[in-house]
């Protein structure tokens, strides 16, 4: 990966500290006119040796709404003269330090309702905020105050009314503190909070367009998870449809990326239709799982096609040669590269009607019409942004060829000519920035995609990426002598102590890699890793996760993460990494740690299920009884393919996979589980057990005992789940 670093035209602007630094969203500001400080105590201790408030400006590389702010307000000398007078500011990257940005998002959300980026706050030099925002104008316009009125307020407030910044300061501490960790008294999990939840998924749900608010309309993987989880469970239909339902509308809008494959951020309408345009790596990741699994649902090759559609994309655009996966593309880019300034957001994925008319005739332009939604004479477009158009998805193949008169395999056909062809134009323009940072904690979401597509789409090609990324990872993010943890690697500097999220998503995937490849020392380092986590971030006297180990002085508050967020909880992969463990390595204490963490969550989940959906997930699984399905060789060279492919052929959402061969992955897992060892190949053939609550079935030996037993196991509904959800409407 090669450092870049977008130095202005003008050679004679000086460099401020964020030059320094390895970010490419620090490096974007590194020549902006303001004094700029990365997080650290050098700007605090300047503020309180200079008596100045902070000004705390959080962002990302490929947020719009920053590059907007950097070029009104930071660029602008007179305002940056301003802040150089009056402030001490500092400039943090939200995605390298989210354990700074949580606490202040929290902050920005008390005082204000509502949260986004860029984030703007004003400090203590103790870092206790007391004025929160998000983006301001360069000057006071349509009832939004201008970011010089607001700084020349902050400072006037600071010199002439201490003592009430002060007072607000303590207020917002105090509110910061109280928010940071579930209240409550921890019971028991019942079925009951499960079918609540779904209940309230039901109430959010859009049944015209899919998704589970109005507009801006988010991903929500979590809740499609979720849905596909309680149906497999409960077998109410309404569950599968929701979330089906919402894939389709997803995938046929313009926040999917009709061309090239992969998921913009977010919808800013309720269709899905037009996006805010970049792409996130943790949404592809999540995504991805999501389509795979509506495809083990459904076996409709739909699904299939989005999911193998953004892998590609995955490896043609955010993957490394070296095998780390990049964070993000940007929204913007510019119109030529004759002219790198003005950058459009949207520039490189959205089109002129003549662009179109340009690449195309007769049939082949007649089929994109219908295909992507471009209008014809008279017509209105279902996606438009700027004067120019989105291209969709809405019609199906079936429709499209009746209303052509094609068979539905000529229609594929012409249309993968007409993709490649618009593809190619595209690929001459200017392409997005890429945020080429590569996360520890979002590189262990790619890998359980990775391993998942391996296992359900039959392509071993996915698999060997994913363990070419966790090669990299444990070389380059992991001290193979004491086992420090780092968090970001950018241009040879790998940087920042690891999070509960590292730890937690990393761990995940290599769980993920032993499933799928059954080289035990995948499993290992995830116990010895689980373990390590545990000693940092676990709250052994309350049960529960800490984001962060409380190492770093610069972090005033540790918290434990409650609600979903656009990435995983990872609270609640740490504890669904417990769980898996527990039935893997038959590890008591890992089972008592987990049920302890979701149990101290009990009474949130009961008052906000809809908002976490990840803990819902762990308490069902919890609640449902996994499957272990151990598969006993008499050596390494017995071929399980077939048996293999007929398990990740189904959903089954709830189990884990275990090889006993007789060898030193045996002998590892005997050690914490010595009820291992019974599992045993026969006859000098593979053996499979399927067990559940430690009563296994007589062992299978081909794959239709196997899809005969665990359809069997499959087909154990929720019992009482109406009778439940008739006492919470009583309620």
């Amino acid at each position: 990966m090669e450092e870049s670093n977008s130095k202005p035209a003008n050679a004679e602007r000086k460099q401020n500290r964020l030059g320094q630094e390895k970010s490419p969203y620090l490096l974007q500001h590194s020549y902006n006119p303001v004094d700029w400080y990365p997080w650290g105590e050098e700007a605090f201790e300047k503020a309180r040796s200079e008596d100045k408030p902070v000004f705390l400006s959080i962002g990302y590389s490929t947020c719009y709404w920053c590059h907007v702010m950097e070029r009104e307000i930071f660029e602008n000398t007179a305002i940056a003269e301003m802040m150089n007078r009056l402030v001490v500011s500092i400039k943090v990257d939200r995605e390298e330090r989210p354990d700074i940005d949580r606490i202040y998002m929290t902050a920005l959300q008390g005082m204000t309702g509502s949260g986004g980026w860029p984030m703007s706050l004003f400090l203590l030099p103790d870092r206790k905020p007391f004025f929160a925002g998000t983006y301001f104008p360069p000057e006071s316009r349509a009832g939004m105050m201008g970011f010089p009125e607001i700084l020349k307020r902050v400072c006037d407030v600071w010199i002439n009314d201490r003592l009430t910044v002060l007072k607000n300061c303590e207020y917002m501490y105090r509110f910061l503190v109280e928010s940071s960790t579930p209240h409550g008294k921890a019971h028991p999990l019942s079925e009951k909070t499960v079918v609540s939840g779904f209940e309230q998924v039901k109430k959010f749900y859009d049944p015209l367009y899919g998704g589970f608010s109005d507009a801006p309309k988010f991903p929500q993987a979590a809740v499609i998870l979720f849905l596909f989880r309680y149906y497999k469970k409960s077998g109410d239909e309404s569950a599968l449809t929701m979330a089906l339902t919402t894939l389709q509308k997803m995938a046929r809008g313009g926040m999917y990326d009709q061309i090239g494959g992969g998921f913009h951020r977010y919808s800013t309408d309720e269709r899905w239709h037009v996006p805010h345009f970049e792409k996130m790596l943790y949404d592809q990741a999540q995504l991805i799982l999501a389509y795979l699994e509506a495809f083990q649902m459904t076996r409709d090759p739909f699904y299939k096609k989005i999911a193998y559609k953004t892998l590609e994309y995955v490896r043609r655009v955010l993957m490394d040669s070296g095998g780390g996966f990049y964070c993000a593309e940007d929204a913007e880019s510019s119109l030529s590269s004759a002219h790198p300034i003005p950058k459009e957001e949207g520039a490189f994925y959205t089109w002129t009607k003549k662009e179109i008319d340009s690449l195309l005739a007769g049939k082949e332009l007649r089929a994109a019409e219908l295909i992507y939604g471009l209008p014809q004479a008279g017509e209105t477009p279902t996606g438009e942004w700027n004067g120019k158009f989105i291209l969709t998805g809405a019609l199906s193949m079936q429709e499209i060829a009746r209303m052509m008169g094609e068979t539905e395999s000529k229609l594929e056909t012409l249309a993968e000519g007409i993709k490649q062809k618009i593809f190619a134009a595209r690929e001459k323009r200017v392409k997005p920035a890429c945020d080429d940072k590569v996360l520890l904690s979002w590189n262990g979401l790619m890998v359980s995609a990775f391993v998942r597509a391996s296992q359900v789409l039959g392509d071993k090609s996915y698999l060997e990426d994913a363990k070419k990324t966790c090669t990299f990872i444990q070389s380059t993010f992991i001290d193979p002598q004491t086992r420090h943890v780092l968090r970001r690697y950018r241009a040879g500097e790998v940087k920042y102590d690891a999070q509960l999220a590292d730890y937690a998503c990393y761990i995940q995937g290599i769980l993920d890699v032993y499933e799928a490849s059954f080289e035990i020392d995948w499993l290992q380092k995830a116990v010895e890793l689980t373990g390590d986590q545990i000693s940092l971030f676990y709250d052994e006297e309350n049960g529960g996760f800490y984001n962060t180990s409380g190492l770093d002085s610069t972090i005033m508050i540790r918290s434990k993460e409650m609600l979903d967020g656009a990435e995983p909880n990872a609270h609640a992969v740490a504890i669904m990494n417990l769980l898996r463990l527990s039935n893997m390595t038959g590890r008591a204490d890992f089972l008592a740690r987990a049920l302890k963490s979701i149990e101290l969550l009990s009474e949130h989940l009961e008052k906000n299920p809809f908002y976490s959906m990840q803990f819902l997930i762990d308490a069902d699984y919890y609640l449902s009884d996994p499957v272990r399905i151990v598969f006993a060789v008499p050596g390494e060279e017995f071929d399980l393919k077939e048996m293999l492919s007929k398990v990740h052929s189904m959903f089954l959402p709830y189990k884990v996979l275990l090889l006993a061969d007789q060898s030193k992955g045996q002998e590892y897992i005997n050690k914490s589980d010595p009820s291992f060892r019974y599992y045993k190949s026969i006859g000098g053939k593979p053996a499979v057990y399927i067990c559940k609550n430690q009563i296994c079935e007589l062992p299978a030996s081909n794959a239709e005992e196997i899809h005969e037993i665990l359809e069997r196991h499959a087909s154990k509904r929720i019992h009482g789940s109406s009778s439940v959800r008739e006492s919470l409407k009583q309620e």
